[in-house]
């Protein structure tokens, strides 16, 4: 697997395929084993640059590579046909006059040669076949846009080139997917959001597509297991603009995103852990009924991530609202945390003493 995979999915120390990729203070990512045993060995530099780290050096989830990660096999394209060379598949592309099976067959093999080819995958948009690709996502055949969507998504794995697909116009041609698209294309259209707004500026560009936003939200109702969790992972990258959490709340992604918490999808407590931050989203939050339960229930039997963003969200809104505090004394939140202060995970333990602290403060019950 790690040979079929881009560089950029392997970790720096181990050299294979990331599972759980995060990034160290000096902005580099790595496979969270790898530098956790790494730190456990006492060292407190960046592998990488050598620059001094904190004494507790904090280990933020790259969530954006992950799902690309988690999600690259799935859009891969048959190993079965033999490989022309890129040029010759670029002018079959690009060519008016080239049938369509000849094009299809072309964004199939570019598909697969850019899934390991940094190189080729900046020639590519060079070379000025991008309208072209987005030409094919916009086709009514579903086998061709499929295609064309691996193919962009490829594309967009190099954070050269993130800019300039925003700038050709794949955020409108993507949204479009994202409501119109198979099942299988509004995801691989979702992880694209997420790949392009892994650049900064990328991200306030897609929110302010108009149905950029309710798309995801739309995605997060209608959509089956896969496009829901896409969907969610979308939010989550774009939604740390602080712009983007506001027109997220403003479409009601509030209460389906705790419906889908309390279903089990747990990327959902992340996303509500950035609308969390906004005023608006905990007023949101306290709307709906039995919103604390839904956390708790996270805290009770959420993974390590799922516990990290629930405590986070929980101390959020308990310091906003003093019902919000009743209802998670009243659920057992501080019996739960007795039975969390073992945990090893740096921002487990600061938010669970932010949250015993609240919870045992100043607020009056009743």
């Amino acid at each position: 697997m790690s040979t079929q995979l881009p560089d950029d999915f392997k970790c720096p120390i181990s050299l294979e395929i990331m599972s759980d990729p995060v990034i160290l203070s000096s902005g580099h990512t790595f496979d969270r084993v790898s530098i956790q045993r790494w730190l456990d060995s006492g060292h407190r530099t960046c592998p990488i640059t050598k620059l001094p780290l904190p004494e507790h050096p904090y280990l933020i989830p790259n969530h954006a590579l992950r799902s690309l990660i988690s999600n690259y096999t799935l859009v891969s394209p048959s190993k079965s046909q033999p490989c022309s060379q890129p040029q010759t598949l670029v002018s079959a592309l690009t060519s008016p006059s080239s049938p369509i099976g000849t094009k299809l067959g072309s964004l199939t093999h570019l598909a697969g040669l850019t899934k390991c080819d940094s190189s080729l995958r900046r020639k590519l948009t060079e070379s000025g076949a991008v309208p072209a690709v987005l030409k094919f996502v916009d086709s009514e055949d579903p086998v061709l846009q499929e295609k064309a969507l691996s193919l962009l998504l490829n594309l967009s794995l190099d954070d050269d080139n993130k800019v300039g697909l925003v700038a050709e116009g794949a955020v409108n041609r993507v949204v479009k997917i994202l409501r119109i698209g198979s099942p299988d294309c509004r995801a691989i259209a979702a992880t694209i959001i997420t790949s392009l707004a892994v650049v900064e500026v990328n991200k306030a560009t897609i929110g302010a597509y108009p149905d950029a936003i309710p798309a995801l939200v739309r995605l997060l109702i209608a959509g089956k297991g896969r496009e829901k969790k896409e969907a969610a992972t979308a939010l989550y990258a774009i939604c740390s603009f602080t712009d983007n959490r506001r027109r997220a709340i403003d479409c009601g992604a509030v209460p389906i995103l705790i419906n889908l918490l309390d279903l089990g999808l747990e990327r959902a407590i992340e996303v509500l852990g950035l609308l969390v931050k906004c005023k608006e989203g905990r007023e949101e939050m306290m709307k709906v009924n039995g919103c604390v339960k839904v956390l708790v229930k996270v805290l009770k039997n959420g993974s390590s991530r799922g516990v990290q963003y629930g405590l986070f969200t929980l101390n959020c809104l308990c310091n906003y609202s003093e019902s919000c505090c009743f209802e998670a004394r009243k659920q057992g939140v501080l019996g739960i945390c007795l039975g969390l202060v073992e945990e090893e995970n740096e921002k487990i333990k600061r938010y669970l003493s932010n949250l015993v602290q609240t919870l045992s403060g100043n607020h009056a019950i009743g």
